[in-house]
């Protein structure tokens, strides 16, 4: 893939899922190894609230045991027998109620190690216009569409005595969202919305989201 912006995606629906498709084929994506951790897929959902298209993004519920109030996109681990598509399309309708088809699915990024035992493989998810949602109230305190101008921001980079990798955090919803989902919306960001062939593994959660 070329190292330089792609225009701006255009107004028509279909063209622009036409062009993600094409930016996230022209995409090599990077498998990693699960040695020892386990397998998780996220879904990096594509919707339209009628002002433009955005990417949903959740706050885990408070009661949770793992992750408690940390941002995160709709998804989990792998159930026996599913791969991450079919992973990352069960949990966008538990979490959200929402029903997308393996036809829905635009493709897909890197993988991301988590430092609490998972591989996670993002997937890249078409809905459109956007339906109501009923997010699943165990799993779900918040859900926000956030549009893709709001998105495509300058990632803010940290360093922590705990590790020589620099954690990456967003600044969006007027705070900040850490890796993995950080991770994960970056490279999203830089491969969908410029053409540009970013890495994202070697950079580091917060300490806080190591467990």
């Amino acid at each position: 893939m070329a190292d330089h912006d792609q225009p701006p995606l255009p107004d028509d629906p279909a063209e622009t899922r036409r062009q993600i498709v094409a930016r996230l084929y022209r995409f090599r994506t990077r498998r990693i190894a699960l040695q020892g951790r386990r397998a998780a897929a996220v879904a990096i959902t594509l919707a339209s609230d009628g002002s433009g298209l955005g990417v949903w993004l959740t706050r885990r519920a408070a009661t949770l045991r793992t992750h408690a109030g940390q941002f995160a996109l709709p998804g989990g681990r792998l159930d026996p027998g599913e791969d991450a598509r079919q992973a990352a399309l069960r949990e966008l309708r538990e979490e959200l109620g929402v029903t997308a088809r393996a036809r829905d699915v635009l493709g897909q990024l890197d993988d991301y190690a988590t430092r609490s035992g998972y591989v996670i493989t993002p997937i890249v998810v078409w809905v459109g216009a956007a339906p109501p949602l009923t997010p699943s109230p165990d799993e779900v305190a918040r859900v926000d569409l956030v549009p893709l101008t709001e998105l495509d921001v300058k990632p803010r980079f940290v360093r922590i005595a705990e590790s020589n990798r620099p954690v990456i955090q967003l600044p969006l919803l007027g705070t900040f969202v850490h890796a993995p989902t950080a991770a994960v919306l970056h490279q999203f960001t830089e491969v969908v919305l410029h053409g540009r062939e970013t890495r994202v593994a070697d950079l580091e959660q917060p300490v806080f989201a190591w467990r």
